[in-house]
């Protein structure tokens, strides 16, 4: 399992993607991005910060 805490970019915040693969966590992140903060154009760089954030979690059982 893959997570992806925001407060690791931004700190303050509270949201957090988890999925199976790291794309989806990406893919997550930036449909946070467009939809709770308005971002019209997500640049590459912002989806690099993204990945070097992303960490592996247990999966609960």
């Amino acid at each position: 399992m893959k997570r992806f805490d925001s407060a690791s970019l931004i700190p303050g915040s509270t949201w957090h993607a988890e999925a199976e693969s790291e794309a989806e966590v990406v893919r997550r992140a930036v449909e946070n991005l467009r939809n709770m903060h308005g971002e019209t154009e997500i640049r590459p760089d912002m989806i690099e910060r993204i990945k070097e954030r992303i960490v592996d979690v247990p999966t609960k059982h």
